[in-house]
């Protein structure tokens, strides 16, 4: 657990004052700009404006001498930290070598940075902080741990440190600006004094397909539950970590056949602005089937009340087509989630889960799920599958919960 001594060092200085052009560039130079006043190219309404003047008035920021803030510019991973550690107010000490040492120093010493998150010299502290080094800084910096390295910005977006930069745009290989650094810095602040920040959901599920490949706890949590006995049982830190990610991939047992999940994605048909919503194509056209082939009139538009799992995936090679059906898709299947009313699925009332098409059964990887209107039976699994039969079939568990029976 990341140490919290560095809340009681409110108030220390900044142990040097950086040269003009040490840190952010030719023409820099440290309290020129006021804090609080204008920049010329801080415009009003500008979208980091108000965090800008606050990191200005903190003085863990500054300007430039011809009156800019250039807030577009780009940030490099020792300016990101050299900030972080003024902003928090974390102890530095004097040290030999490069103006940024002290700053690591500090950072590594309250376990923000590692040397296994980049190499510890100039010309790794000198390269363009990405958003996703961004977003692990930002995580520790309110106490969150991993092993992970692809977690640490589903992390930060379910803290809300991070937003998404565009619909369902994580951008973790973008590079970090002057103004995304002083508005992250500001927002952990607010996190580390008790401030309730709000969350970009879509940014949150993006950035848990990134993590693991499905954003279903982020999209329909109230469905993917169990008992917390349960995660604390399974030795995993959340129910998020109950999913199995090494089984996304299933291989026959003879090796003639494997299929591959790239992401199991969740849409709600109730959200009309869902990033994930064009996998659907056209849902004017989409049906889901209650098991009666000569029903073909069931529309999924109308179903708004509802969910819609996609199963992005493919198979990766079929070497004996006579024994596994040929297919484009990855095959799937979801249990534990069945109708209290078999009459009423058959006489088109959606009450469980059913397979969603377009023009015949089979045509889409996607099964649609009503929020409301079922009842579980036996344990919530989602499964991946070989497609065969008789003694050759064989599955792999990618998730499997108690639920709320």
């Amino acid at each position: 657990m990341m140490k919290k001594s560095w809340m009681k060092r409110a108030g220390l200085a900044l142990a040097a004052v950086l040269t003009a052009g040490a840190v952010w560039g030719t023409g820099y130079a440290p309290g020129i700009q006021a804090a609080g006043s204008a920049f010329s190219d801080v415009k009003a309404g500008h979208w980091a404006e108000s965090s800008i003047a606050k990191g200005v008035s903190k003085g863990y920021v500054d300007g430039y001498t011809n009156g800019t803030f250039k807030p577009d510019a780009s940030v490099t991973r020792a300016e990101f930290v050299k900030m972080v550690v003024s902003a928090m107010k974390l102890e530095t000490k004097e040290a030999s070598g490069k103006w940024y040492v002290p700053y690591v120093d500090a950072a590594s010493a309250e376990s923000l940075y590692d040397s296994a998150d980049f190499a510890n010299n100039e010309s790794a502290w000198n390269k363009v902080m990405t958003r996703e080094e961004m977003s692990r800084i930002a995580a520790r910096a309110v106490g969150e741990t991993t092993k992970e390295n692809d977690k640490w910005m589903y992390l930060a977006t379910k803290n809300g440190l991070i937003k998404g930069v565009g619909k369902n745009q994580l951008a973790p290989e973008g590079l970090t600006t002057r103004a995304q650094a002083v508005v992250l810095i500001e927002r952990i602040l607010s996190k580390n004094a008790g401030q309730n920040l709000s969350v970009d959901r879509y940014a949150v599920g993006a950035a848990e397909i990134l993590w693991h490949g499905t954003n279903i706890f982020t999209v329909m949590p109230e469905v993917w539950v169990t008992p917390d006995s349960d995660v604390r049982t399974s030795g995993k830190q959340s129910i998020e970590d109950m999913w199995n990610e090494k089984n996304m991939t299933i291989t026959s047992r003879d090796g003639l056949y494997q299929g591959k999940l790239d992401a199991l994605i969740a849409i709600d048909l109730a959200d009309p602005n869902d990033p994930n919503r064009s996998l659907l194509g056209d849902i004017n056209t989409l049906k889901w089937f209650n098991n009666r082939p000569s029903v073909t009139n069931l529309m999924v538009k109308p179903e708004k009340n509802s969910y819609v799992l996609y199963f992005k995936g493919r198979q990766v090679f079929n070497k004996d087509i006579k024994k596994y059906t040929k297919g484009l898709f990855v095959t799937f299947n979801i249990t534990g989630i069945n109708n209290p009313d078999s009459k009423s699925f058959y006489n088109g009332k959606l009450n469980q889960t059913a397979s969603v098409y377009r023009k015949v059964d089979g045509d889409m990887p996607a099964i649609i799920v009503p929020k409301t209107g079922w009842a579980q039976s036996g344990n919530l699994r989602i499964l991946l599958n070989t497609p065969a039969g008789n003694g050759i079939y064989s599955e792999s568990v990618l998730l499997k919960l108690r639920g709320i029976q």
